[in-house]
């Protein structure tokens, strides 16, 4: 039985699922937890130590106190993910990579839209720093589909430096 709970951040609620005493599984927003749990077998767990434990990582993170994590993590991919998450764990807080040197770090210097659709397969974002990843001209790219707002909201938050999107200001 997979098992979930709650915490709102800054960048809104999200829905923090584990499953055999590890983390499966963060959902940033309702409509992202309802389209992708099989809600019939996932229950609400208030108590459980390790969602306990998640949420207080995740808030000392969003409070500027917490620069990784030490969670229990359960990640299922291909290989090729599997490697790409592993890179993506390596980028320090406040770091940013281009997709081209995670590309080059793997082995697949052409792989550039590759590294982009694992970072799109990661269930496990915040925790597995996807939102590190930007464009080689140090612009922000796709995030949780197209929530670009919320890469930024994570960058700013750690003091990565990036070019902002200049529609905004």
């Amino acid at each position: 039985m997979r098992m979930y709970t709650t915490v709102e951040t800054d960048i809104g609620k999200l829905f923090i699922v584990a499953e055999n005493q590890r983390l499966s599984a963060i959902h940033i927003g309702e409509e992202d937890f309802y389209a992708n749990e099989d809600i019939a077998h996932t229950r609400k767990k208030l108590e459980d130590p390790l969602l306990l434990e998640s949420v207080e990582q995740i808030n000392e993170y969003f409070a500027g106190e917490r620069t990784n994590f030490t969670l229990p993590l359960e990640q299922n991919g291909t290989v090729f993910q599997m490697e790409v998450w592993k890179k993506l764990d390596e980028i320090p807080y406040g770091k940013t990579k281009s997709y081209q040197e995670i590309a080059q770090a793997v082995g697949r210097p052409k792989a550039v839209r590759a590294i982009g659709q694992a970072n799109k397969a990661n269930k496990l974002p915040i925790i597995i720093p996807c939102h590190r990843v930007i464009g080689k001209n140090q612009t922000l790219t796709g995030y949780a589909g197209t929530r670009v707002e919320i890469k930024d909201r994570l960058l700013c938050l750690e003091g990565a430096s990036f070019k902002a999107d200049k529609r905004k200001a």
